[in-house]
């Protein structure tokens, strides 16, 4: 589905490679120690970050130069990126017209995504008055009505409470099941690879690794991983 070909990544003093091929439908836990670029990765992945080298073919075609907006990909942040002055509803419907000028067949599909998420009774409210999971949840409902084959989540759960984010991996699991969408998670919890995961991309001195099966990976970790686990 999408491949990274001899991908060069650099920032400042930073640089990462990159080489792999992510398939559809599955489900990928980005794992490795602070500051290793997991989080440069995705923004890479979404063409927020410039490839220095390298190119990215999504079915095989040279995507490298395509803006974010054009990219088959969205990507729930760690803030979860809400506008305060918008509403539940409106701040779902940016997913669909970033300009707000939304159709009848809009708001169904905006409604539908609400009721999905569980957030059915608070189309009008703004984020302000909702909780941290509320907020979590509109985030994701946004990313459901653009319906993209591929998904990037840079651990927009990590503020959560144990119980309230499993809740949201759940959730999140289910979504990418009904669509049919690929998943990319960034994460620093073990739990949550285990729990989600088909295949781990561990990120480690300079070069995000191909991915390999997350069950096998976690349960026999090699050196540098077992390390980073401790």
């Amino acid at each position: 589905m999408l491949k990274l070909e001899n991908v060069l990544i650099v920032q400042d003093d930073f640089q990462m490679q990159a080489d792999f091929t992510l398939e559809a439908s599955r489900k990928y836990a980005v794992i490795g120690p602070s500051g290793a670029g997991k989080s440069t990765l995705l923004g890479a992945i979404c063409g927020f970050v410039p490839l220095a080298s390298g190119r990215m073919l999504w079915e095989g075609k040279d995507i490298t130069d395509v803006s974010p907006a054009e990219r088959p990909m969205t990507m729930l942040f760690q803030d979860n990126n809400l506008f305060p002055h918008l509403s539940v509803l409106q701040n779902v419907g940016l997913g669909i017209r970033p300009d707000l000028g939304m159709s009848a067949a809009d708001h169904l599909r905006i409604n539908e995504a609400l009721e999905r998420v569980d957030l059915s009774d608070f189309a009008r409210a703004k984020p302000g008055s909702l909780s941290g999971g509320q907020q979590s949840r509109v985030a994701l409902a946004r990313v459901l009505v653009q319906a993209r084959p591929l998904v990037l989540l840079d651990e927009p759960f990590a503020a959560l409470g144990p119980a309230l984010r499993n809740e949201m991996l759940d959730l999140v699991q289910d979504t990418v099941a009904q669509t049919g969408a690929a998943l990319v998670m960034v994460t620093h919890a073990p739990d949550d690879v285990r729990r989600i995961a088909d295949d781990v991309i561990f990120v480690e001195g300079g070069r995000a690794q191909a991915p390999r099966p997350a069950r096998a990976l976690m349960d026999d970790p090699p050196p540098e991983l077992r390390a980073y686990l401790g």
